[in-house]
């Protein structure tokens, strides 16, 4: 499903349509971070100190299974009209252009494949960097890497539930841009 416009029944007032608040989804990518930061660091106060390295582990595994859900809750409801996708190609097309475009409203701005099971997607100007202050001499990539682990969740949660087991990294070396890496099960890197 892309954002085309709704056949002409479907308007505001009917009580079975469902939409999404953009803006919402934007606080909710903003908060997430600092949540999962607090919950890691609630759990280091009950189980004992943890190491800075723990706490970080701790925040990665509860953001990328938040975004795992979520990922496979949009791959549910947004490929059901669609017919049944074989190649891995093809899925990874979906996601960068249709998933893509409704979590973030744009599509992936590059795809690169080595034809082996290894994807690298490219966004430009990935929109949960769009309203970070960037200071110079600052830590800033360092700071914008959490907010990279529950698109990662997605991700790998929109693949599982089309049937393609892989793993997702991300990274970004300057901000806005963000790239993620996809690797199959079974791949090998060239």
């Amino acid at each position: 499903m892309s954002f085309d416009p709704p056949p002409p029944p479907f308007n505001s007032t009917d009580p079975t349509a469902k939409f999404l608040s953009s803006s919402s989804l934007d606080l909710l990518l903003i908060e997430l971070v600092p949540l999962a930061k607090r919950m890691a660091e609630q759990l280091a106060t009950n189980d004992g100190p943890l190491e800075d390295e723990e706490k970080r582990e701790a925040m990665f595994f509860r953001l990328e299974q938040l975004g795992y859900r979520v990922g496979q809750g949009l791959v549910e409801r947004f490929s059901r009209e669609r017919p049944r996708m074989v190649e891995t190609l093809d899925v990874i097309k979906f996601i960068c252009k249709d998933i893509w475009m409704i979590v973030f409203r744009k599509q992936i701005d590059n795809l690169k494949t080595n034809h082996r099971g290894v994807y690298v997607l490219t966004d430009n100007s990935f929109r949960p960097f769009s309203r970070m202050s960037v200071e110079a001499g600052g830590n800033a990539v360092l700071r914008a890497q959490p907010f990279l682990w529950f698109p990662c969740g997605i991700v790998r949660g929109a693949l599982a539930n089309m049937g393609v087991n892989a793993s997702v990294q991300a990274e970004t070396n300057d901000i806005p841009t963000a790239i993620f890496k996809i690797e199959t099960t079974g791949a090998k890197a060239a």
